[in-house]
């Protein structure tokens, strides 16, 4: 005899209340139920319902060993369903969001690939620089940049981020390089979607206001006019490593780096992910992984 046997028509019984209404939920005869109830309470030497001709209520025993059956029953079907979908195909609508430039560059093109891989997705992808509620918006998944706030979403992390302070040497050689924190407030700074710049200061972050006579919540943008020499930028590595290799721009105070971030995929949370958020993200991680801006960045980070 199962160990499991019984176990179904018990949490069935002590959820609905009545022997036929479990019968029914679990399209069994209300005998056979009974039957196994009967014999699940022989197996352990006790009384799992006070019975009576109108409704089963609960023993204290029973109150005990269902909250344990539920969550062993909860956990049976959730590895069912894990192994299963190992095999599945995904298919339906996935909705996503992500910022505009990094989306653009990055994250729709790995989207088009996965949508190759799988002709039964439908894809609804929403570009945007807010951050959208995913729970209220219907979002299966966003993919987020930086630091994240506390949240009730569960987070992946799919590929390092590193912010660097640079200049164009045209800059320099015109203004001279920073070599503090306080020597900032004498530059002039390429403003993007925030005024504080992060960095690190005696081990412990630290943000400073910055000013100067241009801003532009475009990153490629603040890019652009950092390489024409226009002043100072805080930007992640995949805008400026290139620009770093070939001598257009030059890093500045490197021991003032903050800590790494990361590019995230954020979900609701959920027990157990579906097909179709479980493989793109998956593809995600691989796909920036491969990408040489994101190799580069981590050859760095290795070397520090």
């Amino acid at each position: 005899m199962s160990r499991w046997e019984g176990l179904d028509e018990f949490v069935a019984v002590a959820e609905s209340g009545q022997f036929t209404a479990a019968a029914e939920r679990l399209s069994l005869s209300s005998s056979h139920v009974s039957r196994q109830v009967a014999r699940l309470e022989e197996r352990l030497q006790t009384r799992l319902f006070y019975r009576s001709t109108r409704k089963v209520v609960l023993t204290e025993a029973g109150q005990t060993f269902l909250q344990h059956c539920q969550r062993l029953l909860d956990a049976r079907d959730e590895a069912l369903r894990a192994v299963s979908d190992l095999a599945s195909e995904p298919k339906g609508l996935l909705r996503m969001t992500c910022a505009v430039a990094y989306g653009e560059r990055f994250i729709v093109p790995l989207v088009n690939e996965f949508m190759a891989r799988h002709p039964q997705l439908k894809v609804d992808i929403e570009l945007s620089n807010r951050t959208l509620d995913l729970v209220h918006e219907g979002l299966d998944v966003a993919i987020r940049l930086g630091r994240l706030p506390d949240s009730r979403l569960v987070a992946t992390r799919l590929a390092p981020r590193v912010m660097y302070l640079c200049a164009a040497p045209a800059y320099l050689e015109r203004y001279g390089r920073p070599h503090s924190l306080s020597e900032l407030a004498r530059h002039n700074c390429l403003i993007g979607s925030t005024d504080h710049w992060d960095f690190l200061q005696q081990g412990r972050e630290h943000a400073v206001r910055v000013q100067g006579n241009w801003r532009c919540n475009s990153g490629q943008a603040v890019l652009d006019a950092a390489l024409r020499g226009f002043g100072l930028c805080q930007l992640p590595d995949y805008y400026v490593l290139e620009h770093l290799r070939s001598g257009a721009l030059v890093s500045l105070l490197e021991q003032h780096r903050p800590p790494n971030t990361a590019v995230w995929a954020l979900y609701p949370q959920q027990r157990h992910l579906s097909p179709k958020v479980r493989q793109l993200v998956d593809l995600l991680k691989e796909g920036l992984a491969e990408r040489p801006e994101y190799a580069e960045a981590q050859l760095r980070l290795d070397q520090r």
